[in-house]
């Protein structure tokens, strides 16, 4: 068992954390929001001061938290995680963020003797929580085979997408481009549903069962048909994340109409006052605006 080290223990960080507990590992946490890192204490976990502390006597730290400015503070900052990492451990870079971030961020970790794993990851907290979440790993064949163990307790769905990082990151994109595309195509689906008259519980069946199903579009649209309050993904973070894509698409020059159609629309509801919501509010904001 490893002694594992988590910066950010929100919806995914947290499901992780409880997995690896439940597996038998050791695991340090530290978050800016003194209520998650109650919450990770409560079950098991230890609290440190800051992120040089929890990476000091860690043998992997992964880092899970929303963007490529704080995935930069909580290793290079003051009190940053790389003052704390021994030799011969790893970092896990599961944040969506860009491959130049995650390139540049490898090459300093290396430089330390420190394995840098891109391992941006997907599927919701539940997922995380079980271990069935999927892990998009791009690290050196060495690095692969030393963390596989510990990559396969977090997640039963591990794709080693490439050997060199930035190729975890690419792979996230053009997956949370889709994800964008089909959870937006989803709403309006249903949206326009409830407003020529269906039910959209019984329409949301009947495109489970048939070909407009996607998994986004399920899991998001069942929760907001059941009033669930929970915030398992906010808006801003597709909106982020499409945003990357697109611009990932701009650098190799490809156009994606479609995708920047869904990306303005989650723009937009994010303009809207949307942006902290759960993502699955898009269907309720499609429904209730007013005709063109």
């Amino acid at each position: 068992m490893a002694v594992v080290g988590i910066i950010g223990v929100g919806n995914m960080g947290l499901g992780m954390a409880l997995r690896l507990l439940d597996l038998g590992h050791a695991v340090r946490v530290r978050d800016i929001d003194p209520a998650r890192e109650r919450l990770a204490l409560s079950r098991g976990a230890s609290v440190h001061a800051d992120a040089a502390t929890v990476a000091r006597g860690s043998d992997a730290l992964i880092v899970a938290v929303v963007d490529a400015a704080q995935t930069r503070q909580v290793l290079l900052g003051n009190a940053g995680a790389l003052q704390g990492l021994a030799r011969g451990t790893a970092v896990l870079l599961c944040p969506t963020i860009a491959p130049q971030d995650v390139e540049e961020l490898a090459a300093v970790l290396a430089r330390a003797g420190v394995d840098a794993i891109d391992a941006p990851m997907s599927g919701g907290p539940q997922r995380a929580r079980d271990g069935s979440m999927s892990l998009m790993v791009a690290c050196a064949e060495e690095a692969y085979a030393r963390w596989r163990d510990l990559l396969a307790d977090l997640s039963s769905r591990l794709f080693h997408v490439g050997t060199q990082p930035g190729a975890g990151a690419r792979t996230k994109l053009v997956n949370n481009l889709l994800a964008t595309i089909n959870l937006a195509g989803a709403a309006e689906a249903l949206a326009l549903a409830q407003r020529v008259g269906l039910d959209p519980a019984a329409t949301l069946a009947v495109i489970e069962a048939s070909s407009g199903q996607s998994w986004i579009g399920s899991e998001r649209l069942r929760r907001a048909l059941a009033g669930d309050p929970a915030v398992g993904a906010q808006v801003a973070l597709l909106a982020k994340d499409s945003t990357l894509a697109l611009e990932l698409a701009r650098g190799a020059r490809v156009d994606v109409p479609v995708g920047r159609a869904a990306q303005n629309l989650f723009a937009e509801a994010c303009a809207q006052g949307l942006a902290r919501q759960d993502d699955s509010v898009l269907w309720r904001w499609l429904a209730d605006r007013d005709s063109v």
